[in-house]
């Protein structure tokens, strides 16, 4: 890969996510990235480039954004456009494809790097910016806050997973809560301890002000 590649890579996300309201901009990516590498340290074994790259990558043919993960266009033209190698652009694309929660349809990433990558990921869905990204996700596409009379699944298949929760709390229930418990490294794992705590505490929290409870 040429020598430059993690700044044309921050600057080609640059553009792909430059309309993005959804909590999948750069900046997520740029997040995923600083917390994969940090991650890839603490792992003997795994490759820092491949790690990067598809930190900075994972969500460029993302489906949720209009993208398409089984060709992976975007995420190819730009590893072709930095002379990435075949063995280097077959661990990459490989890790992105294995990287996103698809509940029932998730999958243990069959790479060192790929699960560093998906830990990564996760734990920028957990904590308080794992919060904030929730409700701007749910705001995205027009979901509510919160409805008390929604009935969703708490363990759903991938389609139902696919076909988007009732609500931003219900999302929490399908999905973040969950998080903690299918981290695959153990910088994730401990990462992970104090993130999902935040989460917890912001639902009782949440419950009690949708109640007219208060606390002095």
């Amino acid at each position: 890969m040429d020598a430059d590649w993690e700044a044309r890579a921050e600057a080609y996300i640059t553009g792909v996510f430059a309309a993005d309201s959804s909590g999948h901009d750069v900046w997520h990516s740029i997040r995923v990235y600083r917390t994969a590498m940090s991650i890839c340290s603490e792992e003997k074994g795994a490759d820092p480039v491949i790690v990067g790259a598809a930190a900075l990558l994972h969500d460029v043919d993302d489906r949720k954004l209009g993208g398409d993960p089984a060709g992976q266009p975007k995420a190819r033209y730009f590893l072709l456009k930095v002379h990435a190698t075949e063995e280097e652009t077959e661990a990459v694309l490989r890790a992105i494809s294995e990287v996103p929660f698809k509940a029932s349809g998730t999958v243990v990433p069959s790479s060192l790097e790929g699960k560093i990558v998906q830990d990564a990921d996760r734990l920028d869905a957990i904590g308080a910016i794992g919060i904030a990204r929730a409700f701007a996700y749910g705001g995205a596409h027009k979901r509510p806050m919160y409805d008390p009379f929604a009935k969703y699944s708490g363990d759903p298949t991938e389609e139902e997973y696919l076909r988007g929760s009732p609500d931003t709390i219900s999302h929490f229930r399908q999905k973040l809560l969950k998080l903690k418990g299918m981290m695959n490294t153990e910088a994730g794992k401990r990462i992970a301890e104090h993130r999902h705590e935040v989460l917890e505490s912001f639902l009782e929290e949440f419950a009690d002000e949708w109640e007219g409870k208060f606390r002095t």
